[in-house]
């Protein structure tokens, strides 16, 4: 059905602005639910149609999101996080204007199956620590990380508060392991069971996994992690040069 027109814009669109207006004030709070659709319905003077087609919109726009069986919320903010530099979590959090926090979750000695091995320039079954976090931002769960350390580094970290002392600042300023650069891979999955308990999301839900080797003088890895970021939470951008015409 083609919606009713006020002047030049539809009235679904006037919806949609005047709600995002209110979310922009702080007028509909992050984490509050919007008003029942009856009660927008008569305030606006608009069909259920044409209200439905507005926040269909805005849960487009990643401004509200649809429980079901309870309503519709205003969404918590996405943050936008630059990949252009090699930065620990709470350096990306402290640039976003963010309190960065870290929940210690597990610290073990295991054996390095082949991936973390060929990772780390290993051999399969050497020991390795293993540290497991939650890291958040203001109070939030944003990231479940996951992180893998040569024995000898690992036991002289791992004797840190992990709660309060990022690892990277423990490499660079205490052990004086500075960090060189670091490799990349991005990719979209579903949360497991133990990601999603962490993160707070239903198992299923879609999360990024960055995957970072990060190394130190003469190429040397150091440091290896898996880092499960709630997809609701968190965009991530970048630029790119055109390379050189020949």
């Amino acid at each position: 059905m083609k919606p009713t027109l006020l002047g030049s814009t539809p009235l679904y669109a006037q919806v949609e602005a005047g709600l995002a207006a209110e979310i922009a004030s702080g007028a509909l709070p992050t984490g509050g639910q919007l008003p029942a659709e009856e009660q927008l319905m008569g305030r606006f003077g608009v069909s259920r149609t044409t209200l439905r087609k507005a926040i269909e919109n805005l849960v487009g726009r990643g401004l509200v999101e649809i429980r079901r069986g309870k309503g519709t919320f205003v969404a918590q903010p996405r943050l936008t996080q630059e990949l252009t530099q090699l930065t620990g979590f709470a350096e990306d959090m402290i640039v976003l204007g963010k309190n960065p926090t870290a929940r210690l979750l597990d610290k073990r000695i295991v054996e390095a199956d082949s991936t973390v091995a060929q990772q780390l320039n290993l051999p399969v079954g050497a020991k390795v620590y293993r540290i497991e976090r939650l890291r958040l931002a203001d109070g939030v769960a944003m990231s479940f990380d996951e992180t893998y350390l040569p024995l000898d580094i690992g036991e002289k970290v791992v004797s840190h508060d992990l709660d309060v002392e990022p690892i990277f600042d423990l490499l660079e300023n205490k052990y004086l392991v500075p960090l060189i650069e670091a490799r990349y891979q991005l990719e979209a999955v579903t949360a497991e069971a133990n990601v999603a308990a962490a993160l707070g999301v239903k198992v299923g839900a879609p999360i990024f996994l960055i995957v970072r080797t990060s190394f130190t003088l003469g190429g040397k890895p150091i440091d290896y992690e898996k880092l499960f970021y709630r997809g609701d939470l968190i965009r991530f951008s970048t630029t790119l040069l055109r390379p050189a015409r020949q």
